[in-house]
């Protein structure tokens, strides 16, 4: 799960890392108070959407008249931005981050992620702050910093002095190392799975401030922070994600015609691949689970077929945890209950895989069956119309 800046900051703010003076409004009148209650007439006005690259796409502006502040917010509010890190649609622009400015004498990057290589969570900086860190990882490697924290010991303090004097910060040494102990304890507390701060800044008073805050919070570990899962904007999410995580579905939306059905990641990785082995595109990344049951089924196919540019759908069970003929049940009720108007290919493998077959070819519906995920993937691709 994704977090707007302001609320990424507040986190920053309840964990001692120094943030910018800022407010949020979801209204020309909301972001005009808060312009007065800043006041200066000096004010950095901020899109607040879940894509990076906002300030190159015109959703980041320094202003210092009132009234250009309100046009400017105007012209934001209600609209979609569109980033280097969005689809063509862009994203939903709700709310505004409205900021006292900064002077700003250097800009690093600080991020911690969890690296499953080492096994361990990692800080990385570097002295190239405000760009995209992709790029500078590609092209200047040497300038990426990194340190790998042991969780027994959790952070210690030469890490920190180790990585302030290698972003050239003698002064702020006590500084640095105060924001990593915040972020680390912030990561670890909440269960975080990316936090960035892309620029960390030196200001010309020597101060180190967070500008920017990017934090994602990890799905699984969400059951124990409702405090954080009330922070979820859902309209920055993709609709049909969102409704799949309602019924415990992992959904990706992708840009094919053929819909998948699968149980399991792996098998869904390879049921993709066959597709397009075959001369198609798949229409979505979909995992039912392990505990696959009647309504998922249910709400699986509602999911797929709510994609118009679906032509055909496969199903793909392995029959494990849960029996091919329950499957081949609810396989059947489902398919009653949403009214299919596509063809459907249906692989069964596992226990009572041959039940399960015999139930769906007795049923009387459009159902097609495959005895192997090859056969299954030419099958729906041929139905479907062969793209």
């Amino acid at each position: 799960m994704n977090l707007h800046e302001h609320q990424s900051k507040q986190l920053f703010h309840d964990y001692g890392i120094p943030v910018p003076v800022g407010k949020v409004g979801k209204s020309v009148e909301d972001v005009t108070k808060a312009c007065q209650e800043l006041g200066d007439n000096d004010w950095v006005v901020k899109a607040q959407v879940h894509a990076g690259g906002r300030g190159k796409a015109g959703g980041v502006k320094r202003l210092t008249d009132l009234n250009e502040v309100r046009e400017y917010a105007k012209e934001l509010l209600g609209s979609r931005l569109v980033t280097i890190q969005t689809d063509a649609d862009g994203q939903p622009i709700n709310q505004l981050l409205i900021e006292k400015p900064c002077d700003i004498a250097r800009e690093l990057y600080l991020g911690m992620l969890v690296d499953r290589g080492s096994s361990r969570v990692v800080f990385m900086a570097s002295t190239e702050g405000g760009m995209d860190i992709e790029e500078v990882a590609r092209t200047q490697p040497e300038k990426i910093l990194t340190i790998e924290v042991n969780p027994v010991v959790g952070l210690m303090p030469y890490q920190c002095r180790q990585l302030a004097f290698g972003l050239g910060l003698g002064p702020q040494v006590k500084s640095l190392s105060q924001i990593m102990g915040g972020l680390y304890r912030l990561f670890t507390e909440k269960d975080l799975s990316l936090v960035e701060i892309n620029p960390l800044v030196v200001t010309q008073q020597g101060d180190l401030l967070a500008i920017d805050a990017k934090i994602n919070i990890d799905d699984s570990a969400l059951y124990r922070h409702p405090d954080l899962q009330a922070l979820r904007d859902a309209s920055q999410e993709d609709a049909k994600e969102s409704q799949a995580s309602e019924h415990d579905l992992n959904y990706v939306s992708l840009d094919g015609s053929i819909g998948c059905m699968v149980n399991g990641a792996g098998l869904a990785m390879a049921t993709m691949d066959l597709i397009k082995l075959h001369g198609a595109e798949p229409a979505n990344f979909l995992d039912v689970g392990g505990g696959t049951t009647t309504e998922k089924v249910a709400a699986a196919f509602k999911l797929i077929i709510s994609d118009p540019k679906v032509k055909g759908i496969l199903v793909n069970i392995f029959g494990g945890i849960v029996r091919c003929d329950l499957i081949a049940e609810g396989i059947i009720q489902a398919v009653k209950e949403v009214q299919l108007s596509v063809p459907v290919v249906v692989r069964l493998e596992g226990t009572n895989a041959e039940q399960g077959r015999a139930l769906l070819e007795k049923s009387g519906l459009a159902i097609t069956t495959a005895d192997d995920l090859s056969n299954a993937a030419k099958k729906i691709i041929a139905l479907a119309g062969g793209n």
